[in-house]
């Protein structure tokens, strides 16, 4: 019997390679198949997809967080504000006009008063010791009358002899002026309506008046002596237009002492708004000259100021003169001229 050898099949190479090759291509789509995650088009919806499966509170806890804090922030200001009483502080109830100085040794407060000049408003400027009661002051001032100097320069009041004043109260902006009886007795219309213009003018040069009511031995006013002037509201400067010059100079008043630069500031309702202003020596001479606007006119008060230089001898007397040109025939109309005193 003849035996033959089996022979066993021998791969190439190339062969077994191809084989491997073949396995790997099988297995691998199984296992990709499970994880995603690698994948780059899917890693937002993954990275979305967990932080929408945390719990709802924490992603709103801090937004809610922030909306509070932010609200209460926001709310707390307007709660004090809005609790805190609206009333005139010390150092709000310091006037407009005043400015303390030394005088001696002693500390002063300068004050405005209104009395009348051609039949309209006009400054003058009290000196008095250093006091916070500066309304009863410059009411006493008032009250007093003018002095020779402010007769010589025009000026007059329309407030009967014999008024005393008794008090005032400040709330919210309006302050309310107790004065006695006789303060409506005599005088007609433009009288009567002076008066309250003057005193008016008086306590609303403080930051912390802008209306004023009356009272008359305490008895609140309605209406205001025998022509019957209404007075059931509170009344400001605007209420007494007609008695205020087109051009109201506020500072500086009648015989002031002044020096270079000198500071001139005030209202003005001229046509166009457009004025000018002068500065005389004591022959009349015109030393300075110059246009002026104010903020607004023809109808509408505006305000104005400015700074000017000068030159005149100290102790001298010089003029401020201010008037309009009339639309009509260019003539000087509106003349109000304020006598001042250069310092030395």
């Amino acid at each position: 019997m003849e035996f033959r050898t089996a022979r066993v099949p021998m791969f190439r190479p190339v062969t077994l390679l191809a084989a491997v090759l073949l396995a790997a291509m099988l297995i691998l789509p199984a296992c990709s198949g499970s994880d995603d995650s690698d994948d780059p088009d899917e890693l937002p919806e993954a990275t979305a997809t967990t932080t929408g499966a945390a719990p709802t509170e924490a992603a709103t806890t801090p937004a809610d967080t922030t909306e509070t804090a932010t609200a209460t922030e926001s709310s707390d200001p307007p709660e004090a504000t809005a609790t805190t009483p609206v009333e005139p502080s010390p150092t709000a109830t310091t006037p407009v006009q005043a400015s303390p100085t030394a005088i001696a040794g002693e500390e002063v407060t300068v004050l405005s008063v209104f009395f009348l000049r051609d039949e309209t408003i006009a400054t003058v400027h009290r000196t008095v010791p250093k006091t916070q009661q500066v309304a009863a002051a410059a009411m006493d001032e008032l009250l007093a009358g003018p002095t020779a100097e402010d007769e010589a320069a025009g000026m007059s009041t329309a407030i009967p002899e014999g008024t005393q004043y008794l008090g005032t109260t400040i709330d919210q902006g309006t302050a309310t002026v107790d004065l006695s009886g006789e303060f409506e007795s005599g005088g007609g219309s433009f009288s009567m309506t002076a008066r309250l213009a003057q005193v008016v003018y008086t306590l609303t040069q403080f930051p912390t008046v802008d209306f004023v009511t009356f009272t008359l031995d305490g008895e609140p006013v309605e209406v205001f002596g025998g022509e019957g002037i209404v007075l059931d509201s509170p009344v400001g400067r605007k209420d007494f237009e007609d008695l205020t010059p087109a051009i109201f100079v506020a500072s500086p008043a009648a015989n002031d002492t002044v020096s270079s630069p000198l500071r001139v500031h005030g209202t003005a309702n001229t046509f166009e708004a457009a004025f000018m202003l002068q500065i005389l020596d004591t022959d009349g001479t015109i030393l300075i000259e110059q246009p002026m606007m104010a903020t607004s006119g023809t109808g509408t008060r505006g305000t104005f100021d400015t700074t000017i230089e000068f030159n005149a001898q100290p102790g001298s007397q010089i003029t401020l003169r201010v008037f309009e040109h009339s639309a009509k025939d260019g003539s000087e109309v509106n003349v109000v001229e304020i006598p001042l005193l250069v310092g030395t």
